[in-house]
């Protein structure tokens, strides 16, 4: 079989293009809600705690909401970044796909506001965002 395309170079070419033409086409019209689930559903935290160093904010803030968040359901994992700059936490909360990204939403709020009065004064007054949306990319600070 090698050797009849290896003998027409031509026709293979064509083939290739052809192939490659329908695999554009079918790229074109396919609708969105065929692609794969690619991204896992995330939430994400994020908290100001004005003047905090990143271990204050790592100790009094993320480890506290961390704890509270232990045991959601469709949870897969959970990371956290803290900066000392401008005293930002940022909790990622990732799950596994199919779940009601709605439904986990509430879950995280729910919980993020059990462990509310274990955060510092200035932290309780601005609160915590709690934002749905798709896995990010790590450094990069909205």
């Amino acid at each position: 079989m090698a050797r009849f395309f290896i003998d027409r170079p031509i026709f293979a070419w064509v083939i290739a293009l052809l192939i490659m033409l329908v695999g554009g086409l079918a790229l074109v019209r396919m609708p969105v809600a065929m692609y794969p689930d690619v991204a896992p559903p995330t939430i994400t935290i994020t908290g100001i705690y004005p003047g905090a160093s990143a271990s204050v904010i790592e100790e009094t803030v993320v480890q506290v909401v961390e704890q509270q968040l232990a045991g959601l359901d469709g949870m897969l994992h959970f990371s956290s970044q803290s900066y000392s700059y401008g005293g930002y936490a940022m909790i990622n909360v990732v799950f596994r796909n199919g779940i009601d990204l709605d439904q986990a939403q509430t879950q995280v709020q729910g919980r993020v506001q059990l462990a509310m009065p274990s955060l510092p004064e200035a932290l309780q007054r601005r609160g915590l965002a709690v934002t749905a949306g798709t896995f990010v990319i790590w450094g990069v600070v909205p």
